[in-house]
């Protein structure tokens, strides 16, 4: 049967800091009609698993550690004993949600998941969180990315970008490498593409994401948030 890919939204709040946020989360189903991945179940395992219905969940993959992410991943993976994936680097986060267990698998670049007809190739992204990571199904030309990258451009914590400089050159360097046509499906908001967004970068690495007025700033130079600059930013994350 030919792999399919479904959305469920949830809503919730997600203390931050301190402070609380409202927050609707997209969870992605992908498989058939016989068995199923679920990404970044958010907090609703029963609207999550409503939608799973009869069907075997194989995996369930968590973009990042982060609680709106993470929530219902036990619930979910649990009718089926399936495993839990998450990269190592996210495990700190995990552990503030899910204080008495671990996931099953640590995710790696370049890793594989099957489900049906197709699979998932593991791109690692950071910025959002250390272990952020996109999940890229050549297949349905469809690319999980999280908080990675939303329909708006670089996904943001609590309002602020963490380490923007390592999320751009995740940006730059795996995410606007993949085909024009490529879906674009985040955690959080609409659907759009790759050729959506990437002609967009340049104005983000030059630095129209953190001025206050982008038509007053002319000083591309200045630090970013995250106490780096622009100019640092690497497009191959393999370079020195």
């Amino acid at each position: 049967m030919t792999a399919r890919i479904e959305r469920v939204v949830t809503e919730g709040v997600v203390d931050i800091d301190g402070t609380e946020h409202k927050v609707e989360n997209n969870t992605w189903i992908v498989g058939d009609d016989d068995e199923v991945i679920v990404v970044d179940p958010a907090r609703d395992a029963e609207k999550i698993m409503e939608q799973v219905g009869e069907r075997e969940v194989l995996a369930v993959i968590c973009t990042a550690g982060l609680p709106d992410h993470v929530g219902a991943a036990i619930e979910v993976a649990s009718r089926d004993e399936a495993v839990v994936a998450l990269h190592p680097k996210d495990k700190p986060l995990w552990r503030e949600t899910w204080t008495e267990t671990w996931p099953d698998i640590d995710m790696e670049d370049d890793g594989v998941f099957e489900v049906a007809d197709v699979q998932l190739d593991v791109m690692e992204t950071p910025g959002v969180t250390p272990g952020g990571v996109s999940l890229y199904c050549e297949a349905l030309s469809a690319v999980f990315t999280g908080k990675a990258l939303q329909a708006d451009g670089p996904g943001k914590l609590g309002g602020e970008y963490p380490a923007l400089a390592d999320q751009l050159t995740s940006i730059g360097g795996r995410l606007f490498t993949l085909p024009l046509d490529t879906r674009v499906l985040a955690a959080h908001g609409d659907e759009v593409s790759i050729g959506d967004l990437e002609p967009h970068f340049d104005d983000w690495v030059s630095g129209s994401l953190t001025r206050v007025d982008t038509e007053a700033a002319d000083d591309d130079e200045g630090p970013l948030p995250d106490g780096t600059k622009a100019s640092g930013i690497k497009l191959n994350p393999g370079d020195d």
